[in-house]
């Protein structure tokens, strides 16, 4: 049977179907060699009539992976295509709520888009309508590279993992006063969509004395537990999901919905991990993180 397009939208995928980037608004198709934009919500069947948009593929080109495609990349809303230049020489970009990451061949790291919390990782707070090199990470070459909502992530080729940006629920794996008890995790679970653009969260960090950080402007370094190497990092809106190259899962940040799989819905500043597929004798094979969810592929030890 063709393969399905579960969520806000539901349809069955064309066998030419070959990549989805989806969003709350269109659905972003690699048809063969066409990519193609549908609208969210226009009727019952997603894929009837003609699409909002749609882009042939130069001759001979292939796309690798959306939204990386031949000439730049292509994002789930009007107006779906940008270029880039080919000097950057991309291998792999994520895109966040406002921001963009873009790895270079070389093991580089470029950001742009919005930067009020920190998430292009240049240790200020302001914006970039072009890729700007992370210098903090310049000299230590990277492997793969995540987008969450306001927030950032790398893994290095040595296994180790980089956060920076927003982190008023812990989605950086660092002291955030949004855990449960805290005089901000109220304001945070009544604002859990998008950050706000003042206030105490809109600083660089909190004040020398305190011990909790909202926004962290560099790339830090964070220790997981034991030690452990990392082989993939994957964000949603507010939380953070990395695999170890021993097949072990640890999430952090918002848990509200229960997307850090610790059988509870509370919040964690920390990498904690993720206990049932030890208990069900699978190890982790994959992880990837949705805005309020995530998924794991996991195959037996």
């Amino acid at each position: 049977s063709a393969p399905v397009l579960e969520g806000a939208a539901r349809a069955a995928l064309p066998g030419d179907c070959r990549d989805v980037l989806p969003s709350e608004t269109h659905v972003l198709l690699l048809r063969g060699a066409a990519l193609e934009a549908w609208r969210v919500g226009a009727g019952p069947a997603l894929l009837d009539g003609q699409p909002a948009w749609r882009r042939e593929l130069p001759e001979g080109e292939e796309a690798a992976e959306l939204p990386l495609v031949p000439g730049g990349y292509v994002v789930p809303r009007a107006d779906f295509f940008r270029p880039l230049s080919p000097a950057l020489r991309a291998r792999q970009l994520a895109l966040g709520h406002e921001h963009a990451l873009l790895l270079a061949a070389a093991g580089h790291l470029f950001a742009w888009g919005a930067g009020r919390h920190g998430q292009l990782g240049g240790g200020d707070l302001e914006s970039a309508t072009e890729p700007r090199l992370v210098e903090a990470l310049q000299g230590v070459p990277m492997g793969q590279v995540a987008a969450g909502g306001w927030h950032s992530a790398s893994v290095g080729e040595a296994g180790d993992l980089y956060m920076w940006g927003w982190n008023e629920s812990g989605q950086l794996g660092l002291p955030s006063k949004g855990m449960p008890g805290s005089p901000m995790a109220a304001t945070a679970e009544a604002n859990h969509s998008s950050p706000p653009s003042s206030g105490p969260w809109a600083a660089h960090q909190s004040p020398p004395q305190a011990a909790f950080i909202s926004i962290q402007a560099f790339p830090a370094l964070l220790d997981m537990p034991g030690g452990a190497d990392v082989s993939k990092v994957s964000c949603g809106s507010r939380h953070s999901a990395a695999l170890t190259r021993t097949g072990e899962l640890y999430t952090w940040g918002w848990g509200k919905y229960g997307q850090l799989g610790h059988r509870d819905t509370a919040a964690s500043d920390r990498p904690k991990k993720v206990c049932s597929f030890e208990a069900w004798g699978l190890g982790v094979a994959d992880v990837v993180c949705g805005p309020w969810t995530t998924f794991a592929l996991a195959l037996p030890l």
